[in-house]
């Protein structure tokens, strides 16, 4: 009887390692010719806002399905509870690369930071903003949020500057609030289930889960085109893997496994069911509620960039929109070129179609 029981998980292991392996196989077949040259930084630490938020997860996927160690890279990423404190890692000299908001590389310059982004994650900023459902339903426009506390990621993420960007077009002021820093997981759910902040402006799958329980109602919903377009006028990047200007001139060859991974990344996430994306992402992401995490999956797919391009309309517009406000970037004449090249993207581009 032992044995028999024994058996059956051993068929049971069998079978889900076997259909994980057809999951991943392909993609371990094509192998295409990574970086030319030798590469110059072997292992790379990458600094991310919210691993456990989509938004930074097409660079979670690159690394589960082993693409960096394929390109010939040990990757190390730790998790931050935003992209502000990713970016103060890269700039502290703690990490390499940074996985957060693209218009990080924006609001850095004036300040003698020169960053560039190499790889585009988000097409769509990926973001949405949530309020308390009593106050939604007076809710005209951003003006009804002054006074109001609201939750972000972290003070200076993409969140916290969605929320800025409304307001100054309303004439208000970024003071008119309260922001609260509540990270991008149960804390930020909590904050909103306890009543600790009036609205959220969040990731996924948070966003999808305070909604889904009835805590928040969508006011504005970043993570479509049709809804970037109504709050900017035009489509914005968002979510990217940048780095020092410094570095990836000391590190060219690095850079470029780095990108070649990532578009792989890209692309299969592209194409990917939800639920093969089941089967990749870490388990713990998944073991309270999978049927949730694969909705907010849904919800946000429409994001991912499907090759790591960044468009000069959309990077220009980025600028546009920090500039209004932002009396530090104003006063600044940043050069935009220098935030982010394709030049990376289009050489894995080429070789992997």
């Amino acid at each position: 009887m032992k044995k028999r029981i024994f058996d059956k998980f051993a068929v049971l292991n069998f079978c889900f390692s076997t259909a994980l392996m057809l999951l991943i196989l392909p993609q371990i077949i094509y192998t295409p010719a990574f970086a030319q040259g030798k590469i110059e930084k072997n292992k790379i630490v990458v600094a991310a806002g919210s691993t456990a938020g989509f938004y930074s997860l097409p660079l979670t996927i690159t690394d589960r399905l082993g693409y960096f160690k394929q390109a010939g890279l040990d990757v190390e990423i730790l998790d931050f509870p935003g992209g502000t404190k990713a970016a103060q890692a890269l700039i502290g000299g703690s990490a390499d690369v940074v996985s957060g908001a693209y218009e990080h590389a924006i609001h850095l310059q004036p300040k003698g930071q020169i960053l560039t982004t190499f790889v585009l994650m988000g097409a769509y900023p990926g973001l949405a903003i949530g309020l308390n459902p009593d106050k939604a339903k007076t809710y005209k426009s951003p003006k009804d949020l002054k006074g109001l506390k609201i939750g972000v990621t972290s003070p200076g993420s993409g969140t916290h500057q969605l929320i800025n960007f409304l307001l100054v077009k309303e004439g208000l002021k970024p003071e008119d609030v309260s922001i609260i820093g509540v990270g991008s997981g149960a804390g930020a759910v909590g904050a909103m289930e306890r009543g600790d902040i009036d609205a959220i402006s969040n990731i996924d799958p948070v966003m999808t889960q305070v909604t889904n329980s009835g805590r928040a109602v969508i006011i504005y919903d970043l993570r479509t085109k049709a809804g970037t377009e109504a709050v900017f006028g035009a489509v914005v990047p968002s979510a990217a893997i940048y780095t020092s200007e410094a570095f990836i001139q000391k590190n060219p060859n690095t850079i470029q496994a780095f990108t070649d991974a990532m578009v792989r990344g890209l692309k299969w996430l592209k194409q990917a069911t939800p639920e093969q994306l089941a089967l990749v992402v870490p388990p713990e992401w998944i073991k309270v509620n999978k049927d949730f995490y694969l909705a907010a999956f849904k919800n946000q797919r429409e994001v991912f960039s499907a090759d790591g391009f960044i468009s000069i309309k959309g990077a220009e517009k980025q600028l546009e929109i920090v500039r209004a406000y932002s009396a530090e970037v104003r006063a600044f004449n940043v050069d935009i070129s220098r935030t982010y090249t394709n030049k990376f993207v289009e050489s894995a581009n080429k070789r992997l179609n």
